[in-house]
């Protein structure tokens, strides 16, 4: 049975995707070529690697990010609050806002950003107390 997930992710300038991901909390650790970013409790990691060196390991060209996407990360996070400070710190460190802090069905709570490289992350927030019955 699985017990990890590991998602890796091409991008332009490793050092700049480093400070970008520490900057919004992440624990980023560098490994030559790469670096490793370790999401929540759980550990789910997000690999970082030079676009070079991915396309080289998959055999295939990456995708334009600024011409579609090819993936959302999705976060939950533990407050409205959260959400905000997450959408506060990913201005702060270079990223773009695609979908401002907002509710969607009066119980949920998110926005979503791209990072330096235009891979999408979504936000989200679920009060379990105000989620429809049924």
């Amino acid at each position: 049975m699985a017990n990890s997930i590991w998602i890796n992710l091409p991008v332009k300038d490793l050092p700049a995707s480093e400070a970008f991901f520490t900057r919004l909390g992440f624990s980023v650790t560098s490994a030559g070529d790469k670096a490793k970013i370790v999401v929540g409790d759980k550990n789910a990691v997000v690999m970082l690697f030079p676009e070079e060196t991915l396309s080289r390991f998959t055999g295939a060209p990456i995708s334009d990010t600024r011409q579609g996407i090819e993936v959302i990360i999705s976060i939950g996070a533990d407050s409205k609050e959260e959400v905000d400070a997450w959408v506060a710190n990913v201005e702060q460190a270079g990223g773009t806002v695609t979908s401002k802090p907002g509710y969607q069905d009066g119980w949920m709570y998110g926005a979503a950003f791209a990072d330096l490289d235009g891979h999408r992350w979504n936000l989200l927030y679920m009060d379990m107390s105000k989620r429809p019955k049924g």
